[in-house]
């Protein structure tokens, strides 16, 4: 299948990249920053997405993965949520789409976390149930997926200060958080294998939000 990612170049949108490509689809990227993957079957654009007219052009998608996002950044509306809205307004609706997929956040549950970043995201997932009656006409799923902490360079701020990760371990009932390569294994079930769940939004967080309510970051204290 034709699959098209946004934020292809790092974290969770990369190991979806490349989860797809071990697949045999071929994988269309989008990104801020050059490609890291060298591959027949993947093609990379340099680009903002929150820039409508520099979207290109593209073969009928089948997938859309739309993953891109800043975070805590004056541009979070622009890029995670205008951003989002150009790329599927652009490629999804069109006979041939078959599933989309959102990356939103646990913090657009709970309300914690930088408040542009949580507007975006809650904003992501009302669009999405937006988009899955739209695309419904065309037999096609679409859903997002709500992740907590993920193992990713975002994230080093945290990961990195033993202090600040003790805390979260401390209210994460599972003790662990995800890997970029679990998310993506995530969005391919979600993409790839089903086909009748849409309009939900999956909560992928190791109870860390679901279970408890606080938010750790430096010089941030939300609980």
């Amino acid at each position: 299948m034709k699959v098209l990612i946004t934020g292809s170049s790092n974290g969770i949108g990369l190991a979806t990249a490349k989860k797809f490509l071990q697949h045999g689809h071929e994988v269309y990227g989008i990104d801020l920053e050059k490609e890291k993957i060298n591959d027949a079957n993947y093609h990379h654009f340099v680009l903002d997405i929150s820039k409508a007219k520099s979207l290109p052009d593209l073969p009928a998608m089948e997938i859309i993965i739309n993953n891109a996002g800043l975070q805590n950044s004056p541009d979070d509306i622009d890029n995670n949520l205008k951003g989002t809205i150009n790329v599927t307004e652009k490629y999804a609706f069109q006979p041939n789409i078959k599933s989309i997929l959102f990356n939103a956040s646990a913090s657009a549950h709970t309300g914690f976390e930088f408040p542009l970043y949580t507007a975006s995201k809650a904003g992501i997932i009302g669009y999405m149930k937006n988009v899955a009656v739209r695309v419904a006409k065309f037999k096609a799923t679409c859903n997002s997926i709500s992740c907590g902490g993920v193992l990713s360079k975002l994230n080093k701020e945290v990961i990195e200060d033993k202090n600040l990760w003790q805390k979260i371990m401390n209210v994460t009932p599972l003790k662990k958080w995800a890997t970029c390569e679990e998310i993506a294994d995530w969005i391919y079930f979600l993409t790839i294998i089903n086909k009748s769940a849409t309009g939900i939004d999956v909560l992928i967080d190791n109870g860390e939000n679901n279970l408890n309510c606080t938010f750790v970051w430096p010089n941030i204290d939300q609980k």
